[in-house]
């Protein structure tokens, strides 16, 4: 009888030091914090929507348009195309679950966390219809410099992370540019195996003479020159030349020139793809300051070139011949 008994005690004090175990994992005040700072800012469906972001901050105001899943940036009434892998990161970031911890859920705060609506940067992402879906509020760091205090529009809540969001909102447009010249190879819908022939035109020389265009064409997974014998040729250096070509970017796009100004009847390349394609870059004349924009067909928007970038998909035929 006293061997039950202890039994029947031992097994009611297992009992209840197993649920005090689990009562004290699931309200350790730890693991509390850490359920309650696991938040995400946007809804990943919701964002999927998503078919205009604006971000403002003290000195402007960027707008990202998304036309037929493809985002664009509207700046001085212009549309440009936007990388859209950017585009894709940053609303990454909105709709990452990830540590927020609440600071504080008094309106007297906002000011000090600066996040009133006179001082904080703010995102809005907009869906079908232009009815809000994310109206967030972001303030400066906190004093470590590495966490930022947010807060949506229309909530008192503040909360506080890793500042992973800062860099997309206090920069100019140039950033969310998309400036290759030929914008599909952003996005790797557009390689070299999709390349034909490539040929670059020149303009007469100073005595009035046609020059003969480089053409590239391509040989199975090889290339010919039209200026040099197949055993001259460093096929490595053309293949470079090629891709150097689709990935070519502007430093900016340019209203000093328009698109159809007579300086663009000076140097073109010509892309041929498999599918009959044909995408062409027209690159001006030099200006007074020595500057050169691009245009491709099929667009009206200028791009102002570097000189290095001139230098790289312009060569000599000895670029091209084997060392």
């Amino acid at each position: 009888m006293k061997y039950k008994l202890k039994l029947k005690i031992l097994s009611i004090t297992i009992g209840v030091l197993a649920l005090a175990c689990i009562l004290g994992l699931i309200f350790d005040p730890e693991r509390m914090v850490t359920r309650t700072a696991a938040y995400s800012w946007l809804d990943p469906k919701t964002a999927a929507s998503a078919e205009i972001i604006t971000i403002t901050n003290v000195e402007q105001e960027i707008t990202l348009a998304n036309r037929n899943n493809t985002w664009f940036v509207l700046h001085d009434d212009k549309e440009y195309p936007a990388r859209q892998l950017r585009v894709a990161d940053f609303i990454s970031v909105l709709t990452r679950r990830a540590a927020y911890q609440v600071r504080s859920n008094s309106i007297t705060a906002h000011e000090r966390l600066g996040l009133d609506e006179n001082s904080a940067a703010r995102i809005v992402v907009y869906g079908p219809y232009k009815q809000t879906i994310l109206d967030l509020l972001v303030g400066p760091g906190d004093v470590t410099g590495q966490n930022i205090y947010l807060r949506t529009f229309d909530s008192n809540e503040a909360r506080s992370g890793e500042d992973i969001i800062s860099s997309y909102l206090f920069t100019g447009p140039k950033p969310w540019y998309n400036l290759r010249l030929i914008p599909e190879t952003e996005a790797d819908q557009l390689d070299i195996d999709k390349v034909q022939r490539l040929s670059v035109y020149y303009p007469a020389d100073e005595t009035g003479t046609d020059v003969d265009a480089q053409i590239f064409t391509r040989k199975g997974r090889q290339w010919t020159f039209n200026r040099l014998n197949d055993a001259e040729l460093d096929m490595s250096k053309v293949t470079a030349y090629i891709r150097s070509v689709l990935m070519s970017e502007g430093e900016d796009y340019s209203d000093e020139i328009l698109s159809n100004d007579p300086r663009f009847n000076n140097i073109r390349i010509v892309i041929e793809l498999g599918n009959s394609d044909i995408k062409t870059i027209f690159i001006s004349a030099p200006d007074d300051e020595e500057k050169q924009y691009a245009v491709r067909s099929g667009s009206n928007l200028v791009y102002s070139l570097s000189n290095w970038m001139v230098f790289r998909i312009l060569n000599s035929d000895d670029h091209y011949r084997l060392d």
